[in-house]
């Protein structure tokens, strides 16, 4: 089936970056709005899923499952239900018959466990689940989105102040990342959310997972000082949306723009030869640092969808509450872009009354916004990952370049 996940993903990305704040920080919107897709067949009627998924669950279900049954091959997804057989049930097991076939199913982890399946599906980027386990839980959910890449042509080195005289990270850094002569693309887009924005993009290094058409593009958006933190990452996935099109939406040309240094740009004139069909050649470069960053997000705030999770939940395992919380890292370098989530949702129970347990012992021995957006078109057509962002972030504490990088990459 063919994904339209974009929409759904902005508005649930707006909420959860919007529960974070403006401060540095980065997300998978997608990794919890799995989970929550997930429990969309849970219930003949899970329609108070419906706000956070952005569509009905059902739909968004059968999405997700699409999804996870076709694995993108730079950006791995994988999701689990696991469950204390004790509180097993007849509609328990008839909800876990509809799950992806791709989603791990069976009795509940320990901790060990938990934090082992952490770090196989997030290339061990993370080594530990967000959530501890404890006898009140009879359910839990998880979902791991990772990515680790390549550029396809990595940046080239600059003095930091190539950011500008205007940039608070210019004095702080060292050395920023530029764009390579060719590879990379930088344009600017009219957006209704930010105004007009700087964009970068650089791609993954073909064929690196073998995806025949499936790729990976990390697009960052750069909007004028001032402009709220929401507005800008709205403005991001606009732009994410389409940025491997030959002519991106609301691309501006240089030509209607006034000569000048703003904040984000210095645009300027000269006399070239070109063969340009009106004589009117456009060039675009771009400076920007590399960042990392490290984060925790609680799931169960207004809006999010968990809270809707326990009432969904509920006629399969009997009133519980729900625990959410996303652990996620990534880091965006010279060379690469490196990132990993994993989400997970508990379904708590109280203590129950006290009876008598029989055990035996068996022996046997300037702040700006980024998307990381999947393209896929495998097959010679568009696959279900295509255009589906995978992480986004809100950079506000850059990272200065590793003195490790500064030499030049040996020739293949």
């Amino acid at each position: 089936m063919t994904t339209n996940l974009h929409g759904p993903l902005a508005r649930y990305a707006a909420r959860l970056h919007g529960s974070v704040g403006d401060k540095h920080h980065v997300a998978s919107p997608l990794g919890a709005w799995l989970l929550l897709a997930l429990c969309g067949s849970a219930v003949p009627d899970a329609g108070g899923l419906a706000d956070a998924l952005g569509t009905d669950p059902a739909t968004a279900a059968r999405t997700a499952a699409a999804l996870l049954d076709a694995p993108h091959p730079l950006a791995p997804a994988a999701t689990a239900v696991w469950h204390r057989p004790d509180a097993d049930t007849d509609a328990l097991a008839a909800w876990r018959a509809t799950l992806p076939r791709a989603t791990e199913t069976g009795p509940l982890p320990d901790q060990a466990g938990l934090d082992a399946w952490a770090r196989r599906h997030s290339a061990g980027l993370l080594d530990r689940f967000p959530l501890t386990v404890s006898p009140h839980v009879v359910l839990a959910l998880a979902s791991a989105v990772a990515t680790r890449i390549s550029w396809a042509d990595p940046f080239g080195l600059a003095p930091a102040a190539a950011l500008g005289p205007d940039s608070p990270w210019a004095g702080r850094l060292t050395r920023v990342l530029r764009t390579p002569a060719y590879g990379h693309q930088a344009w600017i887009s009219a957006t209704p959310e930010a105004g007009d924005v700087a964009v970068h993009t650089a791609a993954a290094e073909p064929g690196g997972g073998n995806g025949d058409g499936a790729g990976l593009l990390v697009v960052s958006v750069a909007a004028a000082p001032g402009v709220a933190p929401a507005d800008v990452l709205a403005a991001a996935y606009r732009v994410a949306a389409d940025a491997d099109a030959d002519e991106p939406t609301g691309r501006r040309s240089l030509f209607d723009l006034p000569l000048g240094a703003t904040p984000l740009w210095t645009l300027r004139e000269e006399t070239v030869r070109t063969h340009a069909r009106d004589r009117r050649e456009e060039r675009h470069s771009a400076a920007l640092p590399c960042w990392s960053a490290r984060a925790e997000h609680d799931l169960t705030g207004p809006g999010l969808g968990f809270s809707a999770l326990a009432r969904v939940l509920a006629p399969l395992v009997g009133g519980i509450e729900v625990e959410a919380r996303q652990a996620v890292v990534a880091r965006y370098s010279r060379y690469g872009f490196e990132a990993a989530a994993v989400t997970g949702a508990f379904g708590v129970v109280s203590l129950p009354p006290e009876g008598l347990a029989r055990t035996a012992e068996l022996r046997f021995g300037h702040p700006y916004a980024v998307v990381a957006v999947a393209t896929d078109r495998r097959g010679g057509g568009v696959g279900p990952w295509h255009g589906v962002p995978v992480f986004s972030g809100w950079v506000a504490e850059p990272d200065d370049v590793p003195g490790t990088e500064f030499a030049d990459p040996p020739l293949a």
